[in-house]
């Protein structure tokens, strides 16, 4: 691409672009802007990253409103837009290469039970097993080795990394993509108590819903329901290792990084979003735009949007941070609070 259709390829989500400096140079591909050789193009939107504007190589930038250009326009042109992240993503789509998961068609030694329906223009890669009655949409992708157990429902454009496995029942939605070792359906963590102190195992009767356009990464674990739906909204994006237990509901974009845990029968809004390590506790709620900072552990529900929570328990964030200011303080407090008793026997002894 030239620096011209680049900027008239970005004009169509950013109303006012503006492109600064040469529009004809050919542009090979994105880099980092410390690491941007001639010939490719990065972005700033942090301004900690204006400083390597001295030193890069880049062709082309992209730019806020705020990056100043007049000292750098002679030696490289630049886009300036409201969103230079959204924009260079935007760009990475258009120059990445899609990832071969598997060849089209189905190999020789997949294996693939009775009454399957498979759409058209479906890759299905070596050794994978596709189970009775499962039903694969358009463009699907399935990767080496994956395991779809029957009744599995797969949505069109969809593609399931190696080693995956989906379970009996398994509803998967349109363009989803799961990553490599990832289990969907494995049976929730549903044990009772009994008198003698053993655990009688309660049957996981339901299945695990996943909409569209989520992407899942590896080596997460979304547990089926014990009756019901463990439902995964819209546009949810979870991160690898994380554990979402039985009978959850995901709400519609939201987000869950790494090595987080959600207990059973949690209900989570739409457009939250958990940090690294965060744990809830099992059947509580919280509402919509809720953001979990990470390692918080939430005990209890939070029914007020946009709510902010840090901390173990959790609690809204301004309140957590005064008391771990006070925490902080109580070397100070106890210094001050011996030297009151040591001026008080003092006076007791005089």
């Amino acid at each position: 691409m030239i620096i011209s259709e680049i900027r008239d390829y970005l004009g169509h989500f950013f109303p006012g672009i503006e492109l600064h400096g040469a529009s004809d140079m050919i542009i090979t591909g994105p880099a980092k802007i410390e690491d941007a050789r001639s010939g490719e193009v990065s972005f700033i939107s942090n301004e900690k990253y204006v400083r390597f504007l001295d030193t890069t190589s880049a062709s082309l930038v992209i730019v806020g409103s705020s990056v100043p250009l007049d000292a750098y326009i002679e030696k490289t042109s630049f886009i300036r837009v409201r969103d230079p992240y959204t924009a260079f993503m935007l760009l990475l789509q258009r120059f990445s290469k899609p990832r071969s998961v598997a060849l089209p068609g189905i190999a020789d030694t997949a294996m693939l039970g009775s009454n399957v329906r498979i759409g058209s223009n479906v890759a299905i890669g070596d050794y994978a097993v596709i189970g009775d009655r499962c039903s694969i949409g358009d463009n699907v992708v399935i990767g080496p080795h994956a395991v779809l157990l029957h009744d599995v429902s797969v949505g069109n454009d969809t593609v399931i990394n190696p080693h995956v496995i989906c379970y009996d029942g398994s509803v998967i939605g349109c363009r989803v993509i799961i990553h490599s070792g990832s289990v969907i359906g494995a049976d929730g963590f549903g044990f009772a108590p009994q008198a003698d102190g053993s655990y009688l195992k309660i049957p996981q009767m339901g299945i695990v819903e996943i909409g569209d356009d989520t992407e899942i990464g590896a080596n997460a674990t979304i547990d089926r329901a014990t009756m019901g739906s463990t439902v995964i909204g819209r546009g949810v994006k979870i991160d690898n290792h994380v554990q979402i237990a039985h009978n959850c509901r995901i709400g519609d974009h939201t987000v869950i990084a790494a090595q987080a845990g959600i207990s059973g029968s949690v209900t989570l809004g739409s457009f939250c979003m958990i940090g690294g390590q965060a744990g809830l506790a099992g059947h509580l709620e919280l509402a919509d735009r809720t953001h979990v900072a990470a390692q918080a552990g939430i005990s209890k529900s939070f029914l007020q949007q946009g709510v902010s929570l840090r901390g173990y328990p959790a609690q809204p964030m301004r309140e957590q941070l005064k008391q771990e200011a006070l925490v902080r303080g109580l070397g100070s407090m106890k210094a001050r609070l011996d030297a009151l008793e040591a001026e008080v026997r003092l006076i007791r002894k005089s």
